[in-house]
């Protein structure tokens, strides 16, 4: 595979905010005596974050109408809903940090509490509006809008509502009414996700020299050539599953990586499931069915440890 394409892949595979290039931070100017907002400040503890907390319905959706309840994962919020005759996705999260070639000025013009600025990115920007709500620390919280229309004459449309999602986050933050999530006891959630992967049985698969780097949201974590992320999906009827590690998983290869999946009901909610996914890449040439053993042990390590 080209580099070019396995960097993409692998970003998309193991968070934004881990592909990132560590930088100095941006940092808004501010009105003399008045403190600018970091993230930690506006946000509170980044882990419980309840990013639909975030996402004001009558302010995005407009004249749209929600298709189904909001997706509250761990990471991110996703709302879909359709206007006229489109359907458009609205994810706000994850949050991030580090320089990004992609993200450039925007002259956003609502307002914006003390020392936040907003960013626009240019990655995938003819099928994607992707805002960045940046804190005074650089910090950067995600909004991208997508939808089943992919024209770009549809662009206007979905940065439209990129704003508009923006300016809920905003207000919601400004009026101090950022949520928290709500876990159960048992929920995979409340797991520090480079726990697992710092046991020597993952040595050889991940590289006996790495260390487990958390990603600043804290529900996901890369060791080497090992992702592991903790997120919460849609109740879908599986394909087909293997036992490993004291569960029932998916065994699944895209591009390089080769992914083992597992679930957990959530308690009250049909039609939620908590993922855990472990995703390992493979080496240039290295065989599919090679990449996917190795991922296999780290599943038989790492899911044991999962309440």
């Amino acid at each position: 595979m080209p580099p070019k394409r396995l960097s993409a892949v692998f970003c998309g595979l193991f968070l934004a905010a881990a592909c990132s290039t560590p930088g100095p931070a941006v940092t808004p100017s501010t009105t003399a005596g008045e403190e600018a907002l970091t993230a930690s400040a506006a946000l509170g503890e980044y882990s419980s974050l309840d990013y639909c907390s975030l996402v004001d319905q009558r302010k995005v959706l407009g004249g749209g109408n929600a298709v189904k309840p909001p997706l509250t994962s761990f990471e991110f919020c996703r709302l879909e809903f359709v206007e006229g005759a489109n359907r458009y996705t609205v994810t706000t999260g994850p949050i991030t940090s580090g320089q990004d070639p992609n993200n450039q000025p925007y002259e956003y013009d609502g307002p914006l509490p003390e020392g936040v600025s907003v960013q626009q990115s240019t990655f995938n920007e003819a099928t994607a509006c992707t805002r960045l709500l940046t804190f005074a620390d650089g910090i950067r919280l995600s909004i991208a809008v997508t939808s089943d229309d992919t024209a770009p004459a549809d662009q206007t449309a979905r940065c439209r509502i990129a704003d508009a999602t923006v300016g809920s986050a905003a207000g919601v933050i400004s009026a101090g009414q950022v949520g928290r999530l709500n876990l159960d006891q048992r929920s995979w959630g409340r797991v520090a996700p480079c726990a697992p992967l710092d046991q020597h049985e993952l040595d050889a698969a991940a590289g006996a020299e790495t260390k487990p780097a958390p990603a600043l949201s804290g529900h996901s974590c890369i060791r080497g050539k090992v992702s592991f992320s903790l997120s919460v999906g849609a109740d879908t009827t599986p394909g087909a599953t293997e036992a490993l590690g004291g569960r029932q998983v998916q065994v699944t290869t895209s591009g390089a990586f080769c992914q083992v999946t597992t679930h957990r009901p959530i308690p009250g909610t049909p039609d939620r499931v908590e993922q855990a996914t472990l995703s390992v890449v493979g080496v240039d040439g290295a065989p599919e069915n090679a990449t996917c053993a190795a991922a296999r042990e780290v599943a038989v390590a790492v899911f044991p440890k999962l309440p």
